[in-house]
């Protein structure tokens, strides 16, 4: 075969190969990212359950004959809408003035 026949370009197995090469990088990564994600969203829940106990005793400190309730919170500006929107919808609640995660 001269040099003038010889056309540029790859070949069906060194396509092959690299589609292969890609598909387990992308089978690695995938279920890393799941954990990595879990990960995260374990941790958001504990800061964010850690900071509600946080404002429930600083609200104890200044009413301390109260029973401690998301709304008492807000309407006082210990937590803000948003933080008490965020707290209910991960499912923290306020069980005899302690938070936790159900």
């Amino acid at each position: 075969m001269t040099l003038k026949n010889m056309k540029s370009g790859f070949t069906l197995i060194e396509m092959t190969i690299v589609l292969f090469i890609i598909s387990l990088l992308i089978l690695i990564i995938i279920p890393n990212l799941n954990n990595q994600r879990h990960k995260a969203q374990t941790i958001h829940e504990s800061a964010m359950t850690s900071m509600i106990q946080t404002q429930i005793d600083s609200y104890l400190s200044t009413f301390p004959s109260s029973d401690v309730k998301y709304n008492s919170l807000e309407q006082s500006g210990y937590l803000t809408g948003k933080q008490v929107d965020e707290a209910q919808k991960e499912g923290i609640q306020i069980v005899n003035n302690h938070a936790q995660k159900n």
